[in-house]
């Protein structure tokens, strides 16, 4: 990025350096390691710039967190979007979750939702970010087996309720989980249980079909 005129850091510069460093002192550190002097130290900056910026060290938390949902909304739709069968779907959310682990994804996310418990003021505004990834898990669901038998025995919110309390589970699993081995077994159980269940996802009509999708996914399911 470029800098002003005797090398000085430009502002969006020093922001972005300060996005990072809250990433990776939350990744690394945790929340309770996220103070402004540990982030503005990762950052190279003065920590009186997180206030400056941010409003506060939460305030620049949640920024991180915002920036971060963003790349993986963009990346994971994409993922998802390609998945025609439960099989197909069971393997996206593989694919999913070994990229989020391996990027510190879900780290970030679980401290926040951990620091939340103890602090009240943080809990509507992890809950709104968290409301645009169970829409995506009920869109996707949905859009796969939305109209099936098996849509209709696990409805599509619920769904997403379930996949959510399992992300967060595996991030604090994961601590004693080291090699991943127990948590892949899970992934492995629902993959040989989707061919098994085909038969519940076959498609009723189409009258019974449209119920829960957008007109978008209607018309690309003619």
């Amino acid at each position: 990025m470029a800098r002003s005129g005797g090398g000085r850091r430009t502002s969006e510069e020093t922001k972005e350096r300060l996005l990072d460093a809250a990433c990776a002192v939350l990744r690394e550190e945790g929340y309770s390691g996220a103070s402004a002097r540990a982030i503005a130290t990762r950052a190279e900056a003065n920590s009186a710039l997180v206030f400056y910026h941010f409003g506060g060290v939460d305030q620049l938390l949640l920024a991180a967190l915002d920036r971060s949902s963003a790349e993986r909304m963009a990346m994971y739709r994409e993922i998802a979007g390609r998945a025609k069968t439960l099989e197909e779907l069971v393997e996206a959310a593989l694919r999913i979750y070994r990229t989020d682990l391996e990027r510190g994804y879900i780290t970030e996310f679980s401290e926040l939702v951990a620091a939340a418990v103890t602090k009240p003021e943080l809990r509507t505004e992890i809950r709104d970010r968290a409301e645009p990834w169970i829409a995506f898990i009920e869109h996707e669901w949905n859009r796969v087996l939305g109209g099936s038998a098996l849509g209709r025995l696990l409805p599509a919110r619920e769904v997403a309720y379930g996949a959510i309390t399992f992300y967060l589970g595996v991030n604090l699993f994961s601590v004693l989980d080291e090699d991943r081995t127990r948590t892949e077994a899970v992934f492995e159980l629902a993959g040989e249980l989707a061919p098994r269940a085909r038969l519940l996802t076959l498609r009723l009509p189409r009258r019974n079909r449209d119920v829960g999708l957008s007109p978008t996914d209607q018309e690309e399911d003619v």
